[in-house]
């Protein structure tokens, strides 16, 4: 493996052969691994959307307090939540099953509707209010 590490010339190529990793190990799974994997992909799932409801409700919270000249501790909130996804996004789509991708990321539709709320909120908090 560290001979490997030798041959990546770029950021690019370490992410290409990262993510060349996680699809080779993702795909020769066996039978208690695909359990496994789909126990993982449900679990993330669930988090995916606990993270962006928390995420949305810390921006909706600021709709309930004047505005202050200094975040508040929900900002924090927020961008806690936000920096958390992106690994639960990263582990949702090493674990996915490729073979029914609609029904796959069908799950996806609520964190994603949940985060344009939040971005979209957020947006017209601070410039309109």
């Amino acid at each position: 493996m560290l001979r490997e590490m030798d041959f990546i010339e770029s950021d690019w190529a370490a992410l290409f052969w990262a993510i060349g990793s996680v699809k080779s190990l993702t795909s020769s799974r066996k039978g208690s691994d695909i359990m496994r994997a789909q126990q993982i992909n449900r679990v993330s799932s669930r988090v995916l959307i606990v993270l962006s409801l928390v995420a949305l409700l810390a921006v909706l919270s600021g709709y309930l307090q004047p505005p202050q000249p200094d975040e508040a501790a929900a900002a924090h909130i927020f961008q806690l939540s936000i920096v958390a996804l992106v690994p639960m996004v990263l582990l949702f789509f090493a674990t996915v099953n490729w073979k029914e991708p609609l029904r796959s990321t069908r799950v996806l539709a609520v964190p994603a509707t949940a985060l344009v709320l939040a971005f979209s909120a957020l947006y017209y908090l601070e410039h309109y209010r």
